[in-house]
């Protein structure tokens, strides 16, 4: 459950999104969002893979870029990614879907040189 209107937790199976809009550069909501959810996870003796855990930043803004700090959970550094694959769907920091298209095609022609063979 999210603790801000500015925060959207989305939970599908064993994983779970956290999406938060930061604006003027305040990182400061969607950071305390991360704590209650690492502090959620702990309460709940639920584990945490931090290795598994990726950050990855859409800037919608064309005026500068931000600077963001990065994120810590249980004391270790969050990899920061440019995109990432959730629920079958490649997600870029540019929200262009060039991406998943590539990965789709890549995995069509596999298939079909298999049929080929066959």
């Amino acid at each position: 459950m999210a603790t801000s209107s500015f925060t959207i937790i989305v939970k599908f199976a064993d994983d779970t999104v956290v999406m938060g809009l930061i604006s003027d550069n305040d990182e400061k909501v969607y950071m305390e969002e991360i704590k209650h959810l690492e502090n959620w996870f702990q309460e709940n003796n639920l584990l945490l893979i931090v290795s598994k855990t990726k950050e990855l930043i859409v800037e919608c803004s064309n005026k500068q870029e931000w600077h963001y700090q990065p994120v810590r959970i249980n004391e270790t550094m969050v990899e920061r990614v440019d995109s990432f694959k959730y629920l079958g769907v490649h997600i870029s920091q540019d929200l262009s879907w060039s991406h998943h298209n590539n990965s789709l095609a890549k995995k069509a022609r596999q298939r079909l040189y298999h049929l080929r063979c066959l």
